[in-house]
This record gives C-alpha cells, structure tokens and sequence, in this order.
C-alpha cells in the first residue's frame, strides 16, 4: 500500500530537493525484485542484505520510513504503516524542505 504513495510523495517534491530512498533488507533480493517488476516505483532502491543501514536508523519494524533532513539527521520516525499516513508524511517533507 505504502510503495505507490510513497512514489507520488516523490514525483511532488523531487523538484524541490526531496529524495527518497528505499532499503531491502531481505538476504536474497529476487524477492524484492519480482516486487519492484510489478509495482515499479521511479525512486532508487538498494539492497542491504547485512541490514547495515536498519542498524544505523535504529529500524526495527516494517516498513519504517526514516525522513533525514539536509544535514543528514534523523528528523521523523514511522514505525509500520496504515492509510492515512501519507497525509503525515506529506507535511513532514513540507516542513523539511522549507527549512
């Protein structure tokens, strides 16, 4: 549910300087490939089968959305999703793009 949200949260604000960047923790990424074949999304994903960036952002749930600010802090936590958080994130990105 979260993928396709997330791609348009991107296309809105890439312009503005806002990325996102997805990370796989699985060990085998033929999962996680098969995944992106069905549901293409137009923002980078990388594979951390040693989980080194999970133990970096403290991630100890999926999905976890990290939002990182432009110095490269940790600013927002997620912990799981439900629908509705979009709206969240949205204001989120708003907030860190306008500092």
């Amino acid at each position: 549910q979260e993928m396709p949200l997330m791609n348009d949260i991107f296309a809105k604000y890439e312009d503005l300087g806002f990325t996102i960047l997805a990370v796989n923790v699985d060990e085998d990424s033929a999962d996680a490939d098969r995944f992106l074949k069905a549901l293409p999304v137009d923002f980078p994903v990388v594979y951390d089968s040693t989980s080194k960036v999970s133990e970096m952002y403290e991630v100890d749930a999926m999905p976890t959305t990290v939002m990182i600010d432009r110095d490269g802090n940790k600013r927002f936590l997620h912990r799981g999703y439900k629908p509705g958080y979009e709206e969240e994130y949205a204001n989120q990105v708003k907030q860190l793009i306008r500092e």
